[in-house]
């Protein structure tokens, strides 16, 4: 999202203010245009021109990354482009709230304040010319009159332009996912396997802001595909959670986040940009896996007025808290080794720290709760164990069993014991043994909470996150106000180490894979024909027009499939054969009409309905893989095609047709010591 300083053509202007209106901050636009007058206008020309500064330090640095050899340099450099990249990313976020792109909904204060998400900033890109390559493919390849693709090509141009600033909206789901499929596509017709578009694909690195570039087209499906997954992060993240409905949302959202990030890992090897490298995108795939485990339980302490607020409920809360610190936990220690603490972000690192603090502190706080407020409802252990499972399998209890290992089967809320002989803490059922129990978890609690604000401290970029030091804040206010309740003047014996709470969840997050099926797009070089023959994969050779008359029996051939229909067989002797038709031929216009995409069904009726005249048919057959194209006895070179089409009357294009079912398939082929992948949706 690299803003210019000039509109990139004719109608630019147009169309900055339509992806303003949908919510999109569009390059090349007057900074000052559609705005209000005032502070906001003067604050918006601020931001313009912070923007333009940090953007020519970060050419600065890029010239220098790619002119030195000197590794001190360039660490150096690498170092520097992360600063800028963040400072770029905070002013862009402060632009769009300036321009009302980023309204979010007010979140209620007290109790219903919620903790901070972690979003990620799409991977930037620079412009691309695809006219050069796709033309000569069309002329050279394909045959065609490459200067009437033209309406195409600009299309596809448009397309990719419009993807550089999505709007962070459903909208802006869509309009990646379609130029996805688009590439898709274009791999399928235009990429042979042994080589590529001949285009220098440049985006730019989300975690540190270092430029890579890559020439295979799998670099710029796997940025789109990058970029859909942080595009999920950031619609989670400006969700508002103190709605059952928001939380649902921005579970979806992260679950789908996930998913895009995990397929990413297990399709693209060896990125050229760390934040695509499977230890990054291992990393944000268990980052966004504990934000979902984190919205669960905000939904969970959502008020309900059907849901009970006894000691069954306590214990399900204290154990899908410490669910979530033990997601956070494994997200830190993640992030804490080599390579990725060396380019992830450290106010990342610490605020996942401070949220595994804090939900274990959680989880000690409704434990103490459920022991001491209603210690007439809590269960008793045979019902506690049943409630609860253990951490390993164990078998199902009779009423009798239960009772006779009842001083253990606490353990199964507690944690289990360290060994098998050893007998593990009872849970206790007089009151004041509660009580004590009670305040061994909420000074765990308090100790957690305190440990968590310590390191919120330390961050001085989390240091200004208001809302995230009033929310351990009022949580450690909570705790301390419990203890005291609990605490007596008499009470001088030391408070006993409280267990861990084993962590448990009755709603895992799914990993969702994008859904791209859902996005109904059009193959913008449908024109040229069915993938399944016209590619770059492919070559043949046309023939015809030829003249195929009625016999007794009929024009003595056989058809097969559809778009385009297959000539199955060919009887000797007969009228087909004697028309030069052969077997595996495709049928590519019928009396002049172009038939490509024309079903079986459709072919069958137009030759029933020949009269004794006959009927004028162009056919194309396939060649070899090792055989270069060449022309037959009758059949004249492919690149007599477009003349062919103006003799024959082709005045309309092919009719559209809908895009093939999507796969996400990756290839991988070695080239010179690299390794890059590979998308194609299946034939």
């Amino acid at each position: 999202m690299i803003p210019e300083e000039r509109p990139d053509g004719p109608g630019a202007g147009e169309e900055s203010a339509r992806l303003q209106e949908a919510g999109s901050v569009r390059k090349g636009s007057d900074p000052l245009a559609q705005t209000p007058r005032g502070r906001p206008q003067s604050r918006r020309a601020r931001v313009h021109q912070q923007i333009t500064k940090e953007l020519r330090m970060r050419t600065g640095a890029e010239n220098l990354y790619r002119a030195t050899s000197n590794a001190w340099v360039r660490e150096t450099v690498a170092l520097e482009l992360s600063y800028v990249n963040s400072s770029l990313q905070l002013l862009k976020e402060e632009l769009e709230e300036l321009n009302g792109s980023s309204v979010e909904a007010d979140r209620p204060e007290g109790e219903g304040i919620t903790v901070p998400m972690i979003p990620l900033g799409l991977k930037e890109t620079k412009e691309l010319d695809w006219s050069t390559p796709l033309k000569e493919l069309i002329s050279g390849h394909f045959g065609e009159d490459s200067a009437s693709y033209e309406a195409e090509i600009k299309e596809l141009g448009d397309l990719r332009q419009a993807i550089r600033t999505p709007s962070r909206s459903e909208a802006g789901l869509e309009l990646l996912m379609a130029y996805y499929t688009q590439l898709c596509f274009l791999d399928a017709r235009f990429v042979a396997p042994p080589g590529n578009l001949g285009l220098l694909f440049h985006w730019y690195d989300s975690l540190t802001g270092v430029p890579a570039q890559q020439r295979a087209l799998a670099f710029e499906k796997g940025s789109v595909l990058f970029n859909i997954g942080a595009l999920h992060t950031q619609i989670g993240a400006r969700q508002d959670r103190s709605c059952p409905e928001g939380t649902r949302r921005a579970v979806e959202a992260f679950q789908k986040a996930a998913g895009a990030f995990s397929l990413l890992r297990e399709n693209f090897s060896r990125a050229p940009s760390p934040d695509m490298s499977p230890a990054s995108l291992c990393m944000l795939e268990g980052l966004m896996t504990a934000q979902a485990q984190e919205c669960i339980f905000e939904g969970l302490l959502l008020p309900s007025p059907e849901a009970p607020q006894d000691c069954r409920a306590q214990l399900r809360l204290a154990q899908e808290a410490a669910q979530v610190a033990a997601e956070y936990r494994q997200v830190h220690r993640t992030m804490t080794q080599p390579p990725v603490r060396d380019y992830v972000p450290f106010p990342w690192t610490t605020l996942v720290h401070v949220k595994a603090e804090y939900f274990c502190a959680l989880a000690h706080y409704h434990a103490a709760v459920a022991l001491c407020d209603s210690p007439r409802e809590c269960p008793g252990p045979p019902v506690l164990a049943q409630a609860l499972a253990w951490r390993g399998s164990r078998p199902s209890l009779t009423p009798a069993a239960a009772e006779e290992d009842s001083p253990v089967l606490p353990q199964a809320f507690l944690g289990p014991p360290a060994t098998s002989e050893a007998r593990g803490a009872v849970l206790p059922q007089e009151q004041e043994e509660r009580r004590n129990l009670g305040k061994a978890h909420l000074k765990r609690s308090i100790l957690g909470q305190e440990e968590a604000l310590r390191l919120h401290a330390v961050c001085r970029a989390l240091r200004r996150v208001d809302l995230l030091h009033a929310v351990l804040a009022q949580a450690l206010q909570r705790s301390l106000a419990k203890y005291s309740e609990l605490d007596r003047e008499d009470d001088f014996l030391e408070t006993a180490e409280a267990p861990d709470i084993q962590p448990k969840t009755q709603q895992k997050p799914e990993i969702r894979a994008p859904s791209f099926s859902r996005v109904k797009v059009t193959d913008i070089f449908q024109r040229l024909g069915p993938l399944s023959v016209f590619s770059a994969k492919n070559h043949w050779r046309l023939a015809g027009p030829v003249r195929v008359t009625r016999g007794e029996a009929g024009f003595g051939l056989t058809l097969r499939g559809d778009a385009p229909v297959l000539v199955a067989a060919v009887i000797p002797g007969g009228p087909a054969a004697a028309a030069g038709l052969q077997e595996g031929d495709y049928i590519v216009s019928l009396n002049g009409q172009p038939c490509k995409w024309w079903r079986h069904a459709e072919v069958v009726a137009q030759l029933k309905g020949v009269g004794n005249e006959g009927v004028s048919l162009q056919v194309v057959t396939l060649l070899p893989r090792a055989e270069p194209p060449g022309t037959g006895h009758h059949r004249p070179a492919l690149g007599g095609l477009l003349r062919i089409q103006k003799e024959c009357g082709w005045g309309t294009p092919a009719p559209a047709r809908a895009s093939p079912r999507r796969f996400l398939g990756w290839s991988r082929k070695a080239k010179r010591g690299k390794t890059t992948g590979r998308l194609s949706p299946q034939p």
